[in-house]
Parts: structure tokens; C-alpha cells; sequence
């Protein structure tokens, strides 16, 4: 299995989305897995694109079969990263991206030990909040609910890998590429992918 699994995490303002999108822009043979859902699809959304969307039977039943590597239930609905379409696609040498919290991180380091794992920061409390506000969505209250989520999602950064701060938006791109190039470069991983380059070398 040469793919390499990636955990990202980030409290809601701290550009996870658009960070991981720009990345996909850049950098070949990374893909994000589609999570599973028994919520309702929206407007807009494409099944097997923004979400798999699931009965809440069909959910129940692959859950009972060990067919996620995480899961969770949020309010009335429940999501999940389905074991089989990351495992493919690993042993088929892609690396790929799970976009979940830092319940489901911990479920898939417990599963996986070798994944990697990635927590965006924000540079400031200040920051978030701004970039939360700028949105004009939410109202004050809602918008101090999702700051105290966010502290709480914070508050697990030590059980990461890796930290990236999301202060200078180019910046912070250039460090997730950093990491997956030099995880790329692994001599365990380069002998698969030079293995023809080592054997003339070493002939």
C-alpha cells in the first residue's frame, strides 16, 4: 500500500475547504474522500460528489459490518468515511484525504495508525471570528456557539501530526504541499515508484 491516508481537521473559519481544494489544484494523485450521509441532499448537490446519501438502514447496516472506518451521528442525521473506496484507492497508490473532526481523527488513527495527520489553525481567535462574521449567515448567537465549538475543536491540536496556520493563505497551501512531497519521498515509498531507476543504479 504505497496511497498514504491524510486526517484534516480545523474548527469552522479556519479555511480547511478552500486550503485542501487549492491543494487538489497543484498536486497530482491526492483525492478527498465523499463521506456517507443519511441526511437529506440539497439543492444543488450531486450524490457521490458532495455526499454518498444513504438510507438510515443502509447506514445502520454497513456500520454493523465494520464497512466504516469512522462515524458519527450530528443532531438527526449520521455520516461516516466508508472503509472500502480509501482502501482501494490506497493500495492503488493515491494518497487520499479525509475532511472530518477530531472525534472521527481519532477513530481512524485507532484504525490506521500509519495515517497522517493535519490540524488547520487560524492565526488569531480574533481572525475566526472575523472570517465567520464576514460571511453574514449567522446570527450572534450563532456565531458564539460556533466560537466555542471552535475553541473546543482547537483544544485537540496536540493529538495531530502536523499544525498548519492559515495566516497568509499561499503560505499555508505551500505547507500541506510540503508535507505530502515529503511524505512522498519516503525511501519506502520511492522504491515502488523508482524501483527501475534503483536497480540500474545498483547493477
Amino acid at each position: 500500500m504505497t496511497g498514504t491516508l491524510y486526517i484534516i481537521s480545523a474548527p469552522s473559519g479556519a479555511g480547511k475547504t478552500s486550503l485542501v481544494k487549492a491543494l487538489l489544484e497543484v498536486c497530482t494523485g491526492v483525492v478527498v474522500s465523499v463521506s456517507h450521509t443519511t441526511r437529506l441532499r440539497r439543492s444543488g448537490e450531486v450524490d457521490g460528489e458532495d455526499y454518498n446519501f444513504v438510507s438510515p438502514d443502509d447506514f445502520r447496516r454497513l456500520a454493523e459490518q465494520g464497512g466504516f472506518l469512522e462515524h458519527a451521528q450530528v443532531f438527526d442525521n449520521r455520516y461516516g468515511t466508508a472503509r472500502g473506496p480509501v482502501m482501494d484507492q490506497l493500495r492503488q497508490g493515491v494518497d487520499v484525504i479525509l475532511e472530518i473532526d477530531w472525534q472521527g481523527a481519532r477513530q481512524v488513527r485507532a484504525a490506521m495508525p500509519e495515517s497522517v495527520s493535519i490540524f488547520i489553525l487560524p492565526p488569531s481567535r480574533m481572525e475566526l471570528e472575523r472570517r465567520l462574521r464576514s460571511r453574514g449567515q449567522d446570527s450572534n448567537g450563532v456565531i458564539a456557539r460556533r466560537m466555542q465549538d471552535a475553541v473546543n475543536e482547537m483544544s485537540h491540536y496536540d493529538e495531530y501530526d502536523y499544525l498548519v496556520v492559515n495566516d497568509d493563505f499561499r503560505k499555508a497551501c505551500n505547507d500541506l504541499l510540503a508535507i505530502v512531497r515529503s511524505r512522498r519521498l519516503r525511501a519506502e515509498v520511492q522504491q515502488v515508484h523508482i524501483g527501475d531507476v534503483l536497480d540500474e543504479l545498483l547493477s
